[in-house]
């Protein structure tokens, strides 16, 4: 079995709010493996950043079981967060400094040395920039400053929570590639993200949520599964969506190609051969995260009534900026 560097047992967080009780968490089962990229995902509001901050210590659960490389969270957490880098809401960093000027403040408050401050500049790809004022970055390069900042301690575990929100497609692009980049070093990512379609291409495995619960966790090839239709390219579209259809298959139009249901591409063939039309495409077509979700919280109540009785509860918490990242 592999290691496990994140690990919590239903974990539950109960809110209060003028005297009524609002469930977060839900009796959470979480598992991240070492190694790669794991997607935490699911809507705004379902528990992503709820859950990140009681394993980073800055929310108390109500119940239940946390661990962060086997160790007892939030009891080890001291000794476990060395180990542990994390950008959770909004990174803060003096404007009228420099990413690199910024950086350097940082690095010496924690007694690291300034070479590393080099290293993870060039792990972001800000090298060339280091030298800019951060008030004239881009949010993507604001973005990729605050994992800097989470690089100077060199941990095992980066925690990243909804680090592609606002950006535009290149400054998306960017975070996606260093995400890989770290990945590539050795370093296992928690990606908390709401945006299914665009995790998919960066994570090896994922835990979708909704309403604060687990409702399916795994490698992402296995969450995809199967193919279930096949896109189909062909001279003749109309007539081969005749023939198909005639032959018992459903089939859809979709951007002039033909999509047809089944995973049986032998099957596809041989109707359409034997009717002489000859494939120019035939290719399986998979679910993507997002279509998975979908069917996962089909038929789930829009929102959960006051859970009372359920433990301690307390208030909501502030923003915490990079709080978690470099304790």
């Amino acid at each position: 079995m592999p290691q496990l560097v994140i690990e919590t047992r239903g974990l539950r967080k109960v809110f209060r709010h003028r005297g009524r009780s609002r469930v977060a968490v839900r009796d959470l089962d979480l598992a991240v493996p070492a190694g790669g990229v794991h997607g935490f995902l699911g809507p705004n509001g379902s528990g992503k950043t709820t859950t990140i901050r009681m394993l980073l210590g800055l929310s108390r659960a109500t119940s239940g079981r946390m661990a962060l490389f086997g160790e007892e969270v939030p009891r080890r957490l001291p000794q476990v967060m060395p180990q542990v880098g994390a950008v959770v809401e909004s990174p803060k960093f003096s404007p009228n400094f420099t990413g690199r000027q910024n950086l350097l403040l940082l690095s010496r408050s924690i007694g690291v040395p300034d070479s590393q401050v080099d290293e993870a500049l060039a792990t972001v790809s800000l090298s060339g920039r280091d030298g800019d004022r951060y008030k004239g970055y881009s949010l993507g390069m604001k973005q990729r400053l605050a994992i800097a900042a989470t690089l100077l301690k060199q941990p095992q575990l980066l925690i990243l929570d909804e680090p592609t929100n606002g950006l535009d497609p290149a400054g998306i692009r960017e975070i996606r590639d260093t995400i890989r980049d770290l990945a590539g070093a050795g370093v296992t990512v928690l990606l908390s993200s709401h945006i299914l379609a665009e995790v998919q291409q960066v994570c090896d495995s994922a835990t979708i949520i909704g309403h604060g619960r687990t409702l399916a966790s795994g490698p992402v090839e296995d969450l995809l599964g199967a193919s279930t239709a096949h896109r189909v390219r062909l001279a003749d579209p109309d007539a081969g969506a005749r023939v198909l259809t005639a032959a018992g298959h459903v089939v859809r139009r979709e951007d002039g190609l033909l999509l047809v249901d089944g995973d049986d591409p032998a099957a596809i063939t041989r109707c359409l051969a034997d009717a002489g039309h000859y494939l120019a495409e035939l290719a399986p077509v998979r679910q993507d995260l997002e279509a998975v979700f979908l069917e996962l919280t089909r038929g789930e109540a829009m929102g959960h009534g006051p859970d009372l009785g359920a433990g301690p509860l307390e208030s909501p918490e502030a923003g915490t900026g990079l709080e978690g990242a470099l304790r």
